[in-house]
């Protein structure tokens, strides 16, 4: 069975519910999932897993510095190969999303477009994409 992870960092939630939601997606889809905010994750964990989704909210037009840490560890342990996406919530401009996506492919990682970024807290429809996002992923993973 294909398996994702998903790895976050959320400040107020929003991102959190986007994970959740992710998982959901590719859980529908037969895919084993873990989930789980960056603190609760060993980055040589992710060398076991076929594709894996970050996500951040968006501080001072980037994604936090504790997630992109936490990207430069997995990149040391070896991403190249993997399938991957970037999401994250946002207030003002949105950019955590994007710049996970570069680091992700920078990193040899092949990282599904576009980039899910959502403003403020997700509303019903925004969750609906999420667990869209899921299910390109384990899509994406089966098709390998």
């Amino acid at each position: 069975m294909p398996k994702l992870a998903i790895v976050y960092l959320s400040t107020q939630g929003n991102t959190q519910m986007m994970a959740e939601a992710i998982a959901e997606g590719a859980r529908e889809r037969h895919v084993e999932v873990k989930v789980n905010n960056f603190h609760e994750w060993d980055p040589a964990e992710i060398a076991d897993y076929d594709a894996i989704a970050v996500g951040s909210s968006t501080f001072y037009y980037t994604m936090l510095d504790p997630i992109a840490k936490f990207i430069d560890r997995i990149v040391e342990v070896g991403v190249d190969g993997k399938i991957g996406a970037a999401f994250g919530s946002y207030g003002w401009s949105g950019e955590a999303p994007v710049k996970i996506a570069e680091k992700l492919r920078n990193a040899g990682v092949e990282v599904i477009d576009p980039v899910l970024r959502i403003q403020y807290t997700p509303t019903e429809k925004d969750l609906f994409e999420c667990n869209r996002l899921g299910k390109d992923l384990a899509e994406r993973m089966k098709n390998r």
